[in-house]
């Protein structure tokens, strides 16, 4: 028996600079090392310059990580049966929650909370606090949709 899919989204950190501009970011961040460092190492003050190499090392560092942990999401998926959390990490892991849809309860704050019976799971850590409102939002209104009453009468049926 096939289930209907109602919710289905997939979550993943805003990353404001793309890759290209990182790479523009870089030699800007060369640039300017450059003309700082260059006059003083003619001054004699050589050890300035490779204080201003490690700054652009420690920054190319640091959007590497800011990188590798957008490859972070999370997939939620309604379905008649079940809300379905798949996480996958930075590493490549992956992690299943499977929430009854029954007993589903969605509570909006500071984190975005999802219980069913005992069972918890907190998603959408990396998002900001309007990106969790709207997924909320659109989780909420999924499964009042679902919940609601189907009726199905004679007179809807089309008679040809």
């Amino acid at each position: 028996m096939d289930e209907t899919v109602h919710f289905s989204t997939s979550l993943r950190p805003h990353r404001s600079l793309s890759p290209l501009g990182f790479k523009w970011l870089i030699r800007a961040v060369l640039l300017a090392n450059l003309l700082v460092a260059l006059p003083m190492y003619w001054l004699g003050a050589w050890p300035i310059a490779g204080f201003c190499g490690l700054d652009v090392a420690l920054l190319w560092w640091l959007f590497d990580r800011n990188y590798a942990d957008a490859r972070r999401s999370e997939t939620l998926t309604l379905t008649d049966r079940e809300l379905v959390v798949e996480r996958v990490s930075p590493e490549g892991e992956r992690e299943v929650h499977r929430l009854e849809a029954y007993w589903l309860k969605i509570y909006d704050g500071e984190r975005l909370i999802l219980t069913s019976r005992r069972n918890r799971v907190v998603i959408g850590r990396f998002l900001a606090p309007d990106a969790r409102a709207e997924v909320a939002e659109a989780l909420k209104a999924a499964l009042a949709a679902m919940r609601a009453p189907r009726y199905e009468h004679d007179w809807d049926r089309d008679e040809a």
